[in-house]
């Protein structure tokens, strides 16, 4: 049996980790965004203008990265888990036959109380399939099958 902080811990979890993501992420955006600072003061000509378009789409990229973190964090945070559900949706946990599923935004597999939790979206392969399910149900992915032990 699980304890009962045990889904706040997972979502603790999740935030801390991706927060982690953000600051290294940040640090990435400022080391390329003073690389081409530098870069703009020393160089000239072909060479210049190529590493520049380089840095410049390393910038975006990275950019890019940051504003889909932040909705996963906005998203996470969002999500209330002491709404009691019946069936599964965003903020539940799964409990199958052989590990908790947290339905929050995909960050993977991760390790809380010495159980694994596995934290998916609902748009994940396996979160379209077990949306909507309740506990007894079975569901199967990639020639995985699953069942629902029970839903929190």
């Amino acid at each position: 049996m699980i304890s009962p902080g045990f889904k706040t811990k997972i979502k603790l979890h999740c935030l801390y980790l991706l927060e982690q993501k953000k600051v290294s992420l940040l640090d990435s955006i400022k080391r390329v965004t003073e690389a081409a600072n530098n870069e703009t003061k020393s160089s000239a000509g072909d060479k210049h203008e190529t590493s520049r378009a380089h840095m410049q789409l390393e910038q975006e990229k990275l950019s890019k990265q940051l504003n889909e973190l932040n909705e996963q964090i906005e998203e996470l945070s969002k999500i209330n888990i002491d709404i009691i559900q019946n069936n599964i949706g965003k903020g539940s946990l799964v409990k199958t036959q052989s590990a908790y599923i947290f339905i929050a935004t995909g960050i993977g597999k991760i390790q809380i109380d010495q159980e694994t939790v596995y934290v998916i979206s609902r748009e994940s392969p396996l979160g379209k399939k077990i949306i909507g399910l309740n506990p007894g149900d079975k569901t199967a992915l990639n020639e995985t099958e699953y069942v629902i032990e029970s839903v929190q």
